[in-house]
């Protein structure tokens, strides 16, 4: 089902320089891999590569046990180039990690742009609070796997 409905992610996707975009993308056929906090956190080192090396300004995110939610500055590449990167380095850490091979990612992921009049740090505080609204913690202090440069 997701493969029949990929194309439409795609379709109208726009990348601009220094663009702020809120991210989405889901684990293959949705598997709760990032329940194991360590191969969560070889999501969020691979982020913070891409942040390091000037590729894009991470603002945000949160990594939910089948999904994520990333808010992120483009700088000077296109979001598809930069996704690509993110999601084959942290499929072959992630497969590395557990000993296994195949995908991680399900294929697309969703973009919304950040319009000028949005408010990015409630933006911020929506992202990280999904840990609470899943009811998976009942305090964002006790999960580890989210960040925001206004919190």
């Amino acid at each position: 089902m997701t493969r029949f409905h990929s194309h439409r992610l795609r379709s109208g996707r726009y990348s601009a320089d220094n663009q702020i975009y809120l991210l989405t993308t889901v684990t293959h056929n949705r598997k709760p891999i990032f329940n194991d906090v360590v191969t969560g956190r070889i999501v969020v080192k691979t982020m913070k590569h891409l942040h390091d090396l000037n590729r894009v300004s991470s603002l945000a995110f949160v990594i939910m046990p089948d999904h994520i939610h990333w808010l992120l500055q483009l700088h000077t590449e296109k979001l598809d180039s930069i996704m690509q990167v993110f999601k084959g380095v942290s499929a072959n850490k992630i497969n590395h990690h557990l000993r296994q091979q195949g995908k991680c990612w399900q294929s697309g992921y969703h973009d919304h742009a950040i319009r000028k009049e949005e408010d990015l740090a409630a933006v911020a505080r929506y992202i990280v609070a999904n840990p609470l609204r899943a009811g998976i913690v009942a305090s964002i202090r006790n999960y580890a796997l989210w960040d925001a440069i206004w919190l």
